[in-house]
């Protein structure tokens, strides 16, 4: 099998699986099914051989996050109950003084999506913005464009969030320094994106959903007092953003432990344990549901007016509720993810994509553009950031050899190139158009042109880090 024939397989098997999934309206992980059976026949593996390599890829990339997903989905159900996503919302309000107030959604979305998933984040997000709206007539083309931009840029680049942590699993990239690394281009590409755009974004006023601001006025002044969120029972800021920077600080410092600490030693041993990246997001849980009983009332609250019903009592809406939510909310990512493995091993499995590999790595482009145009192009086709990192994580990782690139670089690489060209493909494109007032036009306006801005300074930001060693 030559390059160019295997390069016209792949180009038909991602037209195919576009095809799938925009106009047949099939679900993603059937159409990943579909599309990995084809492209394996295609491929000469044969029908067995083909059905093998999509059991391995589909177990093994389960195998490696779905514990991880799980615990996620579980923490997501706390910060929703608890009220903590609305508290640091308001520890942003407070930070910038009343002032930049897209700001303080934006970042809540920032830090919020590392360990939940981006669909939540949106739903989380999406009343505290609309409120803050209406209390600060700030025109929802703002709050919308920098709360999607900054939720995808953890979405893709910071572990532990599904899709990047399979792809660095798949590298063998260090999980906190691909923490450490993710989050500073994160920030730069946020904060880069936000001054390019935050007048440009500004110029439209579009109003925010009638129904959840219902009961909510202009603020009379401009007094943070009277701009932030209140609600009785709200946790302190610090204590609502514990669970999610305790498995982030942990598996990061025990990266750091790793090079800076003596191998076979106590403290070593220790920090690498807690450091895992499960036992990490199992002590962020544990926190979480002390964080349950501590705002009881707040958690009894929040189902009384999800469900109506005041009479469950506080241990089975924490140990049984949250958790078979948090299984309902895992389920989905968990397949998607695991059957873009699938397809991905697939491509792996494919001899003659050694051989394409040192053909572009002789080429004129610099290598660290590499990733990041493939996820790009597979990400405008497919519209999903988990499909499209991990079938171009698939593409690229025989080329890493002639490529030179380290496992982290290439994984973010890659993230980057998966914030580019999020459109009408993207389920999370529909979700944000819906929770944030925005039609169609606006949505292609406001989410796509921000995010793809985002991965340019990302890769920019990465492609620097790179040429001067530290990556």
């Amino acid at each position: 099998m030559t390059p160019v024939f295997f390069l016209v397989v792949l180009a038909v098997a991602i037209i195919f699986l576009m095809l799938l999934i925009m106009k047949v309206k099939m679900h993603p992980v059937l159409a990943l099914f579909f599309t990995s059976l084809g492209l394996g026949l295609a491929l000469n593996n044969g029908i067995i051989g083909t059905v093998n390599l999509i059991n391995s890829g589909f177990g093994g990339t389960l195998k490696g996050i779905g514990v991880t997903i799980i615990l996620g989905s579980i923490l997501a159900m706390g910060i929703q109950d608890t009220g903590a996503a609305t508290a640091i919302s308001n520890f942003f309000i407070r930070l910038f003084r009343g002032r930049a107030l897209e700001l303080a959604p934006a970042l809540t979305a920032f830090i919020v999506s590392i360990p939940v998933f981006g669909d939540i984040t949106m739903v989380l997000t999406a009343p505290i913005a609309s409120i803050l709206s209406v209390r600060k007539k700030i025109s929802m083309s703002s709050m919308s464009a920098f709360i999607s931009m900054g939720l995808g840029l953890t979405h893709g680049l910071v572990p532990p969030t599904p899709g990047i942590l399979a792809i660095a699993l798949m590298y063998g990239a260090d999980l906190g320094l691909t923490i450490f690394w993710g989050t500073t281009i994160a920030a730069i590409a946020f904060f880069g994106t936000w001054l390019i755009l935050r007048k440009w974004a500004a110029k439209e006023w579009i109003s925010p959903r009638e129904d959840f601001v219902e009961g909510f006025e202009t603020a009379k002044s401009d007094k943070v007092e009277d701009i932030i969120i209140h609600e009785p029972g709200l946790p302190n800021a610090f204590f609502s953003m514990l669970p999610i920077l305790i498995p982030v600080v942990l598996i990061t410092f025990a990266s750091f432990a790793k090079v800076y600490m003596d191998e076979g030693g106590t403290s070593l041993t220790f920090f690498t344990s807690v450091g895992d990246r499960v036992v990490a997001l199992l002590l962020g849980v544990v926190f979480t549901i002390i964080l349950g009983f501590i705002k009881s009332e707040k958690v009894k609250a929040h189902h009384f007016r999800t469900t109506g019903n005041n009479d469950t009592p506080l241990r089975e809406l924490i140990f049984g509720t949250w958790v078979g939510r948090g299984l309902i909310v895992a389920l989905l990512p968990l397949l998607i993810t695991a059957m873009g493995g699938a397809m991905g091993g697939i491509l792996k499995a494919a001899p003659v994509i050694k051989e394409l590999g040192v053909i572009v790595a002789g080429t004129s482009l610099l290598p660290i553009l590499i990733p990041f145009f493939t996820a790009a192009i597979i990400m405008t086709a497919v519209g999903s950031m988990t499909t499209a990192g991990l079938t171009a994580a698939a593409i690229v990782l025989p080329m890493m050899d002639s490529l030179g690139l380290s496992p982290v670089a290439a994984t973010l690489s890659i993230g980057c190139g998966t914030m580019v060209f999020s459109h009408l493909n993207d389920s999370g494109f529909w979700i944000m158009t819906q929770f944030f007032n925005l039609n169609t036009k606006q949505g292609l306006k406001y989410l796509t042109i921000p995010r793809a801005l985002a991965g340019v300074i990302g890769i920019i930001a990465l492609s620097i880090f790179v040429s001067m060693g530290l990556i």
